[in-house]
């Protein structure tokens, strides 16, 4: 697990965000084998070997991605991963959300928690301006974490992401940086 004085980007009651780093592996990958059932059909799968994850993080070491990781404030294990994958600045200023649950600590409100810290700090000093997040219909514990967070549900896309070699519909939710501000 990992230690407790892992400085957080931000922090709330619980949790805190913090960078994913290439020492997360073992951890990782230990959660994800764990949460297989969790996870299927909604995440694809994904080669978890040490150079796979080394390109994985190296990914948010340029200007389109940003890695996150929800971890306990009190131990800093790892309950959670958020990315905002596919940044695009200019006119635009928007993300698209990846985030992960792990089976361990799922449906204890740490996901929560822990992508509302995110998406202050998307709002807040990353300078975006809108979020997406695309979810299987299906998936109804991700559509209630959104809703909770004050996505709003903007369509459907059918066939729009190949997972486990089939391609999947999708619904588009989003929030913006005005919608965080109104009371």
């Amino acid at each position: 697990m990992a230690s407790e004085n892992k400085s957080f980007l931000l922090s709330g009651p619980r949790v805190g965000i913090r960078h994913v780093t290439r020492q997360d592996h073992a951890e990782l990958t230990a959660l994800a084998r764990q949460s297989t059932d969790l996870h299927r059909p909604w995440v694809p799968q994904r080669d978890m070997g040490r150079e796979a994850f080394a390109e994985y993080v190296a990914r948010f070491e340029g200007p389109a991605h940003e890695g996150f990781l929800i971890c306990l404030r009190r131990t800093g294990g790892i309950v959670g991963g958020v990315n905002i994958n596919n940044i695009v600045r200019g006119s635009l200023q928007r993300g698209t959300l990846g985030y992960v649950a792990y089976a361990p600590t799922a449906g204890r409100g740490y996901m929560t928690e822990g992508l509302g810290l995110v998406l202050r700090r998307a709002f807040g000093e990353l300078g975006l301006h809108r979020l997406e997040a695309d979810i299987q219909p299906a998936n109804t514990r991700s559509s209630k974490l959104v809703a909770r967070l004050g996505f709003r549900l903007e369509g459907h896309s059918p066939e729009f992401q190949l997972i486990d070699g089939e391609w999947r519909d999708h619904d588009r939710w989003a929030i913006t940086r005005t919608d965080r501000e109104r009371p």
